[in-house]
């Protein structure tokens, strides 16, 4: 029989006590995981190169592939980007803090481990109250891409963070679920015009509301941007988005296969009700229970997970985006 896995002994409430561990390791060049709005964080001192690398080593992380810097307050822009254009301001005040990353021209002592050898960098500050308590602590940069295998469902729970890394993280903070549940919109506004690179937690429509102008698509000129590769976001079981009808006929049909079911509303008959997961067709409430709807269908070992198709009105822009990447992935054996 395998060895039982580890207690998860990292795992600490975020206390005071807890914040000040956890300043005091990112201070030590050690990686800690964290609760954001949107999903867990896995921190380091984004100043310190190697702090930063170990990042990139637990995740298997392309060192290509740039990650975010999560600053206490508007007020550090400065201290990372070396123009900070109004839209910028703007931005930063109307969703600071929140989950919009804004990505700038860097600052000259902006690592690359942090910018992926780019010349901008991501910027953002995250509204949760245990993120705020320890980017106040340690009073710095951390940077903090999801707290997962790259490539993988992001973490909106502490223990789906441990169920990724165990005791190679030396300690995660709890703060509950995640309450966005995906990742933080992407805009660059380090070229002529405002650019959407990753839809996310703060609409497209919002953001062009204050900047008064359209958003224009990312193209081949635009910077590298976390989790803007095409396969991304996916749990071990292949991920096909179906209708209902659909489902059905596949599940009828499944010759021998495990299937699971991400199902909108309503059940799916003639499926074990333990395969599947019955979520909200309220584009907010349906994102903060993605990730750890398909994570508890991977748990149950299924072959496919079938995942009824959403809305397509704007709403559900970054939810698209997410099971389109989570389906790719698993199609292409993302790791």
């Amino acid at each position: 029989a395998p060895p039982p896995p580890p207690a998860p002994v990292n795992i600490v409430a975020a206390d005071e006590a807890g914040i000040a561990r956890a300043a005091e390791l990112l201070r030590a060049g050690e990686l800690v995981a964290f609760p954001t709005e949107t999903v867990y964080g896995l921190g380091a001192d984004a100043k310190n190169a190697a702090a930063v690398g170990k990042i990139y080593a637990l995740k298997g992380r392309p060192a290509g592939h740039p990650v975010i810097v999560h600053l206490a307050d508007a007020a550090r822009l400065d201290d990372w980007a070396s123009e900070v254009p109004e839209a910028a301001r703007r931005l930063a005040r109307a969703f600071w803090p929140g989950p919009l990353t804004l990505v700038l021209k860097r600052a000259p002592q902006v690592p690359d481990a942090v910018t992926g050898g780019q010349d901008t960098v991501g910027l953002r500050v995250p509204s949760h109250p245990v993120a705020q308590a320890l980017l106040a602590a340690f009073d710095g940069g951390v940077a903090a891409p999801s707290a997962n295998k790259f490539g993988r469902v992001s973490p909106t729970l502490a223990e789906h963070v441990f169920a990724d890394f165990q005791l190679a993280v030396p300690l995660i903070l709890d703060g509950g679920a995640a309450d966005v549940g995906i990742e933080s919109t992407i805009v660059d506004l380090a070229g002529e015009r405002p650019r959407l690179l990753r839809p996310g937690g703060v609409a497209a429509a919002a953001i062009e509301e204050v900047l008064g102008a359209p958003l224009a698509a990312a193209d081949e000129s635009a910077p590298r941007a976390p989790g803007a590769l095409p396969a991304h976001y996916a749990p071990k079981a292949h991920v096909r988005l179906a209708k209902r009808v659909e489902m059905l006929e596949a599940i009828a049909s499944h010759k021998g296969r495990r299937l699971g079911a991400l199902a909108l509303e309503v059940k799916v008959p003639r499926l074990n009700p333990a395969l599947q997961r019955v979520v909200p067709a309220i584009a907010a409430q349906y994102a903060h229970e993605l990730y750890a709807a398909l994570r508890a269908l991977d748990a149950q070992n299924v072959d496919l997970i079938l995942v009824e198709a959403p809305p397509g009105s704007p709403a559900w822009a970054a939810v698209h985006d997410r099971l389109a990447r989570a389906a790719r992935g698993a199609t292409e054996g993302a790791t």
